[in-house]
């Protein structure tokens, strides 16, 4: 886990995918001189994905975030799990109805990929998200067609949600009230640190995975999910994660930088 492979492996890469808080920004705070060293990585000809698990808010939430900390320029783009989910149904379950546990914007994003949705039905798929406008008949119909056999499929795995004051509920807590109930889990999650984000992207892109790199604050989601995909990876210092907690999670860096900003010193 030492640096000097990190040139080499930058100087092969075209797809830098990037966390967020904890990455890029903490808050509404920018790490250091971010919005500079994003701004270097395109000058080097480095296409920029912003990688999410929350699924709650549309791609179009995320880039009014981003234009409004400076860091967003139109060569980008944000790639969410729910996004993400909404393609692999496109993909592997084309004309399957789905019944969507999901916000109105989550709703928004399966329609523009061409997902029929259903709601009073026994669809083909259920799919849980990360809901923040669940309510409890919602949940009802969700078990129910789980119970009579649809397929269940999750947009990423988080238990909890960062919040100002306390972590609150994300989508791997709704799955554990739903086994609790019904017996069941998803036979598939695509977001992190699962591998179907990335595949999606090699898909999408026509690339293969040494055309990526994988960097996170946190081992056993962003570094995890760029070791399942086979990607280089490196783990910033600046959010969660601590060296001392390599080997503890899952997830094992290929390179560590105290922040995304000393990547200037390796390209």
């Amino acid at each position: 886990m030492v640096n000097e492979k990190l040139s080499q492996v930058l100087n092969t890469a075209e797809y830098i995918l990037l966390d967020m808080d904890g990455t890029l920004y903490i808050g509404d705070g920018l790490i250091g001189d971010m919005d500079e060293t994003l701004a270097y990585l395109r000058s080097k000809g480095k296409k920029l994905i912003y990688l999410t698990n929350n699924s709650s808010k549309s791609r179009q939430k995320y880039v009014d975030k981003l234009k409004d900390i400076g860091l967003y320029d139109d060569m980008d783009f944000v790639y969410t799990s729910g996004i993400a989910t909404a393609e692999y149904i496109k993909t592997n379950y084309k004309d399957k109805s789905v019944f969507l546990l999901g916000t109105d914007a989550l709703k928004e994003e399966f329609l523009a990929n061409g997902v029929k949705l259903v709601d009073d039905q026994t669809p083909d798929l259920c799919v849980l998200a990360y809901d923040t406008e669940l309510t409890y008949d919602k949940l009802c119909k969700f078990v129910t067609y789980l119970k009579r056999g649809a397929v269940y499929i999750a947009t990423h795995p988080d238990v909890n949600c960062p919040h100002p004051e306390v972590f609150i509920p994300d989508a791997g807590a709704f799955m554990e009230l739903i086994k609790a109930s019904t017996g069941l889990t998803p036979s598939q999650i695509i977001g992190k640190p699962y591998s179907g984000m990335g595949v999606n992207l090699m898909n999408k892109l026509n690339a293969d995975k040494s055309k990526f790199i994988m960097v996170g604050d946190r081992l056993h989601t962003d570094i995890a999910f760029g070791n399942n995909c086979g990607f280089s990876t490196v783990l910033v210092l600046s959010g969660e994660s601590t060296k001392e907690d390599i080997g503890k999670a899952d997830g094992i860096p290929d390179f560590i930088l105290n922040s995304l900003n000393d990547v200037k010193n390796y390209l």
